[in-house]
This record gives structure tokens, C-alpha cells and sequence, in this order.
């Protein structure tokens, strides 16, 4: 919903989820490095901006594009038409990954040292094809029932394979580019269409085979991008190679940290965004229109939501190129400076796990599992899991460019890894575990993790930033994974269950308790919800509270928030010490109170007492009288099942 105090709300939470950052950057630069930026001002203006952007960006999201991209989802899941549900599915993946800003950031980064090799607007379509293929083999997936670990195991093969064949100087990059391509735009919609494909074809799980498109649209780029360095290394000539990147100094950081405001280049940069996004909104509009032929409801909310995303989207980019990247630069120029090595992987440990907590495309990924999984999978845990996942990635990947070495065997060790907690962990974290690597490295975290791993190739004697510089973000795709099925595996060792899993739980434990009604001394109730009639040994006691009757509301709203279920309301007349003297107040016989009857369990009867006790302050000014007394024999009361 489009108002102010949405706003504000994503406004506040986008600086919240920014804090972190700030704070580990911070300790680093001061405690550490003992130094003040020398761009301070700049970088504090571009982190602004990014959260200014960020906010914008997300309120478009809700306002124009989620609502009328979840409605498609479900339309054509509905529709069953497996032709256009695999055309929408690939203009989808297609449309989103294009308009990625994290793809964005990085195929410029690869374009700049890749000696005129890589073409960024190439990459990016390459990159963006393969997600498109990847969501169209999700959801054939999901049509026919097939296992995801096939699929996922079978990726990784291929992944390696091409590995063998591919330039160094892509590979990196490669594995780099499968952990930007689903974040905040991409992850909501394709979400949504594999959980309303799933919830809608019988047969089909949500969790277990809702979830699992993500995975698939991180594991295809990296295959699409190895086979595209081979064509682009292998096939043509190396041109001259001229040194684009020196390494970085004091003075190339602080020029690089500049931004042209100029008017030129400000509508430049929005007529790229403009560019970006339209995709979506053409394949939006082509699907709603011209396929379902319906009408966009709310089509002004929607187009102003469109140019939000437009807005916060550009905003969102110059803000990382006056900020965060130039500061993952600065920091990897300091940090090297220092012949302690483990201060460097603290760092990327730390900007690790504190920029995955603030990433909004892992938060909505993490809430969509709570609720599809009934609450067995926490959400907030599931984000830490996540989050100390990518710590470990980035520090193990820092160490890699530190003392060297091919990034391909990490890969390959932390596949074996994966492949075999597939097998131990439950299955129902497997689909979610697998999506937890796509959307931890997106809109705040690529920019800083990439000029950190390029930063420490730059200015590491021996390292070549092409070779070098990628592939920390591949490493913070993969170790969550990990991390992720080994909470699974926790949580089943605990035995925690779902709400409903444990609500059946609960009914299967009365279920087999006495249900003997002509039992004298058990207490026969009713659970709300069922059609059963339960008897066990339950102790009741009955509450009475008298009151004014202009008390009664009160008093009543005071016992519902401490636990009470039902009341008897009686009419009531009461005498206090000096009417009982008074002959004619005794022959009075209009009602001037209401006597509360509540029947509950015992265990309930001080906080309602209290409660009721507290509101109509009946131990101070207030009027009124509380008492209980223990019941026997208690038949027919209808209870909730938490009560019990």
C-alpha cells in the first residue's frame, strides 16, 4: 500500500539493516587502521543514499510490481496451461535478472579489467538467459514431481566439467555471477510462482517442491558464463593487452570515489535504469493483456509503484559507487598493509555476516519459508544460519586470495559437502537450503564483498584481479548451503515440529487420554476447532467478579487478555456496610451490578484476578468485589487447545 508511514517504515528499516555495516567498518577503520577515511563525507553521503534508495526502491516493489507479478504467478498457475507457464517462467526469470543492480555493478567491474574482453551489456544477457532457462527447468520440475537433489547434484557436475574447459580468467567470475542474479527483484516473483505452482498441482508440496527455483537460477549462470569465456578467450584473438587496473593507492582511491552530479549524467544514469526495468514491465503488461486479458486492477498504484523502483533503483546505484564499493577498496588497500593476515579474514567475516542480516531479499525468502513450512522453520534463525554461512565463505575465500591457489578446488570440496548433508539432512529444509545460497549476496552485499576480493588481488603482490578478485561471492553462496542443512539437521535432533504438526500432536495425546463422560471425576470438555469431547483429570475453578455495571466492559476486556475463554453476566444488586442499616435501601431493587462468572482451569485463576483487579483498581478507589472457589465435576465447557 502506497502511503507515508510505509515509507517510513521501509525508510527505517533499510538504515537498521545498514547499521551493521557501518558499525564493522567503523571498528575496523578506527580501532584497527587508526585512521579516518579520506573520503568520509563522500562515503557517508552515498550511504544515505543507498538507504534513501533502498527504501524507495523497496515501496515500488510492493506498490507496482509484486502484487501484479504474484497475481500472474497465480493466474497462470491456475491456468494450467504448461506452454504459457513455461514462457512466463522464462520471460520472468529473463526480465528480472536483467534489471538485477547487483549484475549491473558487476559486469562493469568485469568490463573494466577484463582488457576489452568481457562486454558488459553481453554479459548481462548472458547471464540473464540462463536464468531464464534455469526457471523454466524449475518449473518443469515442479510439473513433473522430480526430486531437486537430482537436478542440483547433476548442475553441479556440469559445473565443474565446464570448469575443466573454461579460461582462468572467467571462472571466477563465473561462480561469482551465480550468486548475484536473485535478490530483491527477482526472489519475490519467482518465489511466488514456484509455491503457487506447487500449492496449486495436486500432489505437489509446497516446502518440498515449492522452493528450489532460486537454486536453479544460481547454479545455470555459472555454466552459461564459463562456456561464454570460452567462446570469448579461446575463440578470438587476445588483443593488446593494455593495464587498466593499477593497484590502488591513496590518491586512485580517492579519485575513484567521485561522482559527476551534472545533469548529463544524472538523466543518463535514470535513462539507463528506465532501460533496465522495462523489461518487467513488458512482459508484465504482454502476459496481463494479451494472454489473460484482464485488466491490472489498481493501474495507478501500480505505475507510480513502477517509478519508484526507477527512482530507488538509480539512487541505489550512485549511492554503492560513492560508498560502499569505494569503501570495500579503501578497506582491502588498509587492510593489506598489515603483515596480520587474520585481520582481514575477521573483516570479511564480519562485513560477511552483517551485510547477509541486512540483505531484504534473504528476509523475505526466510519469512515465505516460516509460513509455507507452519512455523518449523524459524525465520530469524534460518538468517543467522544464512549469515554465518557467508562469514565463513568470505573469511575461507580471503584466505584463498591471500596465499593463493585455484578456486575451483574450494568449489569442489564444499560441493562434496553439500551433496552429502542432501542426504542426511530432512528433506524439507533440502529445497530451502538450496534457495539460502541464491539470495544471500544481492543488493548490499555484492557491492562490498566484490571491491574487497578485487581489492586484495589489486594490491596482493602475485594476484591477478580478473583471476583473483571473483569468486568471494561464490564462496558466500556456497557455504550457506551448508550451514542451512545443518540447522535442519539440529532442529530435527531437537524435535521441533510445526504448528499444526504440533496441534495433531496435542489432539493425538487427548485422543488417548480417558474419555469417559460418566466419569465423575474427570473433567469433560470440549476442544474448540474439533467435533471430540475429551475427559481427564483437569482441575477448574469459577471466578467471580462484581462490578459496577458501567465497570462491566471493562472488566470483561481485563479477563480476556489474562486467559479467559467465557462468562456468565448476572444482574446484580449489592448493599455495602452502611445500606444494610438503611431500611429503605434494602427494599431498593433496581440492578446496579453485574455478577461475572468465569469457569477456568485453575492455573488461571490469579492472572485473571489480578488483571481484572489492576484495570478496575479494586483494591484502591476502584468499587468492586473478586473472589473464586474451586468446582468439581465440570462437564461441557468448550476449550482451546493451548489452554490444555
Amino acid at each position: 500500500m502506497l502511503s507515508f508511514s510505509t515509507f517510513f517504515q521501509l525508510l527505517k528499516e533499510s538504515f537498521r539493516d545498514l547499521l551493521p555495516i557501518i558499525l564493522v567498518i567503523l571498528f575496523f577503520q578506527l580501532a584497527i587502521i587508526q585512521s579516518v577515511l579520506h573520503n568520509w563525507l563522500s562515503t557517508t553521503i552515498g550511504l544515505a543514499v543507498v538507504g534513501v534508495g533502498l527504501a524507495v526502491f523497496l515501496l515500488g516493489l510492493e506498490v507496482g510490481i509484486f502484487p501484479v507479478g504474484e497475481g500472474l504467478a497465480s493466474e497462470f498457475a491456475n491456468k494450467r496451461s504448461t506452454f504459457w507457464i513455461v514462457l512466463f517462467a522464462f520471460m520472468i526469470g529473463f526480465g528480472t535478472t536483467i534489471a538485477e543492480p547487483a549484475l549491473i555493478v558487476i559486469a562493469q567491474k568485469a568490463a573494466s579489467i577484463s582488457d576489452g574482453r568481457i562486454e558488459a551489456a553481453t554479459l548481462r544477457t548472458v547471464v540473464a538467459f540462463s536464468v531464464g532457462f534455469a526457471i523454466v527447468l524449475g518449473v518443469w520440475r515442479i510439473l513433473k514431481g522430480h526430486p531437486i537433489h537430482y537436478y542440483i547434484i547433476s548442475g553441479y557436475i556440469l559445473v565443474v566439467a565446464a570448469t575443466a574447459f573454461a579460461p582462468p580468467e572467467i571462472v571466477g567470475l563465473a561462480y561469482d555471477l551465480g550468486g548475484v542474479t536473485t535478490s530483491t527483484v527477482t526472489v519475490p516473483l519467482v518465489a511466488a510462482l514456484g509455491i503457487g505452482l506447487a500449492s496449486s498441482i495436486k500432489g505437489r508440496n509446497p516446502v518440498l517442491d515449492g522452493f528450489g527455483l532460486i537454486a536453479f537460477a544460481s547454479l545455470t549462470p555459472m555454466i552459461f558464463v564459463q562456456f561464454y569465456g570460452i567462446v570469448v578467450y579461446q575463440m578470438f584473438d587476445t588483443p593488446a593487452i593494455i593495464p587498466i587496473i593499477e593497484p590502488l593507492t591513496e590518491a586512485t582511491t580517492t579519485v575513484a570515489t567521485g561522482y559527476d552530479f551534472s545533469v548529463v549524467e544524472i538523466l543518463k544514469g535514470l535513462l539507463g535504469v528506465v532501460l533496465d526495468v522495462f523489461p518487467i514491465l513488458a512482459v508484465i503488461f504482454f502476459f496481463q493483456y494479451l494472454i489473460l486479458k484482464k485488466p491490472i486492477e489498481n493501474l495507478k498504484e501500480v505505475l507510480i509503484g513502477f517509478g519508484l523502483v526507477i527512482i530507488g533503483l538509480d539512487a541505489f546505484i550512485v549511492g554503492l559507487e560513492m560508498g560502499l564499493f569505494s569503501v570495500g577498496e579503501t578497506m582491502a588497500l588498509e587492510l593489506t598493509r598489515y603483515d596480520n593476515n587474520f585481520i582481514i579474514y575477521t573483516f570479511g567475516a564480519l562485513i560477511g555476516f552483517s551485510t547477509t542480516m541486512a540483505e531484504p531479499a534473504l528476509t523475505a525468502i526466510a519469512k515465505k519459508a516460516k509460513e509455507i513450512s507452519d512455523g518449523r522453520i524459524n525465520d530469524y534463525a534460518l538468517r543467522v544460519f544464512v549469515a554465518i554461512g557467508v562469514a565463513i565463505g568470505i573469511a575461507l575465500g580471503s584466505y584463498r586470495i591471500v596465499v593463493g591457489g585455484e578456486i575451483v578446488y574450494y568449489i569442489i570440496v564444499g560441493y562434496m559437502f553439500v551433496i552429502a548433508l542432501t542426504f542426511l539432512a530432512p528433506k524439507y529444509i533440502i529445497p530451502v537450503a538450496y534457495d539460502s545460497g541464491g539470495v544471500t549476496t544481492s543488493t548490499v552485499t555484492v557491492p562490498l564483498v566484490a571491491a574487497l576480493g578485487l581489492g586484495l588481488a589489486t594490491n596482493i603482490q602475485g594476484r591477478d584481479p580478473l583471476i583473483d578478485g571473483f569468486g568471494l561471492i561464490a564462496f558466500a553462496s556456497l557455504f550457506p548451503m551448508i550451514t542451512v542443512m545443518l540447522y535442519g539437521f539440529v532442529a530435527q535432533q531437537m524435535g521441533i515440529r510445526g504448528d499444526r504438526e504440533m496441534e495433531q500432536l496435542h489432539l493425538k495425546e487427548l485422543r488417548n487420554a480417558l474419555e469417559d463422560a460418566n466419569n465423575m471425576g474427570l473433567s469433560t470438555i470440549h476442544v474448540q476447532g474439533t467435533d471430540k469431547r475429551h475427559s481427564d483429570k483437569i482441575s477448574f475453578s469459577a471466578v467471580h467478579v462484581i462490578v459496577p455495571t458501567d465497570k462491566t466492559q471493562q472488566a470483561l476486556e481485563a479477563a480476556r487478555a489474562a486467559g479467559a475463554r467465557g462468562v456468565t453476566i448476572m444482574s446484580a444488586h449489592g448493599l455495602g456496610l452502611e445500606k444494610m442499616d438503611n431500611f429503605y435501601a434494602r427494599l431498593q431493587r433496581d440492578d446496579t451490578d453485574a455478577n461475572l462468572m468465569f469457569l477456568t482451569p485453575t492455573k488461571k485463576v490469579d492472572k485473571i484476578i489480578k488483571s481484572i483487579m489492576d484495570e478496575l483498581d479494586i483494591t484502591g478507589s476502584g468499587a468492586g468485589l473478586a473472589f473464586s472457589y474451586p468446582i468439581s465435576h465440570m462437564k461441557g465447557i468448550t476449550l482451546k487447545i493451548d489452554d490444555l
